[in-house]
């Protein structure tokens, strides 16, 4: 994310919101349940391998697409846990990697105590809804915190393609995409199709 002028943020044609408190979470969770589970030691997780599901499962094909990570983080979730690499400060802000999908841009932005995550995420996500550039937007949200504040943002989103990341199933019917956060997750754990049957 860069200022083109004082007041124009911008922004690439996929855009993945995170809120890095959510998807730390998540991992922690899964990583220590499926370690007990499967009686073994699950490997750190590969950003790149990480990203690259998540734009899979949202529908992203080989070719020269610009995909655009946003990392909202507080000082409580300043690093990504069990993920390499993990500093969103030191090393993942203001860096990209190419891949057979096209260039993945990854910028954080921290709350710094101006504002709470929770409300710096959904500035953002409203920027990212209102914005002409983006076509489609992926949503990794804190849904027990502000779940409802996001489902009205994307509810009102029209003529982009949305895609949200959840742990469960919305309690209402939404007009937009959702998928499992958990299967790109497990993959980039290492977890095999085959230990969980």
């Amino acid at each position: 994310m860069y200022m083109t002028d004082k007041s124009q943020i911008k922004l690439s044609e996929t855009v993945v919101l995170i809120d890095t408190a959510f998807l730390n979470f998540v991992i922690t969770d899964m990583k220590g349940y499926f370690e007990e589970t499967l009686q073994r030691t699950l490997q750190d997780i590969d950003l790149s391998m990480l990203t690259t599901y998540l734009t899979l499962d949202a529908g992203i094909v080989e070719g020269k697409n610009e995909v655009q990570f946003l990392f909202v983080y507080d000082k409580d979730s300043n690093k990504l846990q069990n993920c390499q690499p993990s500093d969103l400060k030191n090393e993942l802000n203001g860096v990209a990697f190419q891949s057979p999908f096209g260039e993945y841009l990854f910028a954080s932005v921290p709350s710094e105590g101006m504002v709470s995550r929770e409300d710096l995420f959904l500035d953002l996500l409203s920027i990212i809804s209102d914005s002409a550039d983006v076509k489609k937007m992926i949503i990794i949200s804190f849904n027990e915190e502000y779940g409802d504040k996001v489902t009205t943002i994307l509810s009102e989103v029209k003529e982009k393609e949305v895609i949200q990341f959840r742990m469960n199933e919305p309690q209402i019917p939404v007009e937009y995409k959702w998928d499992m956060l958990a299967f790109p997750v497990m993959q980039a754990l290492g977890i095999r199709a085959d230990e969980l049957q």
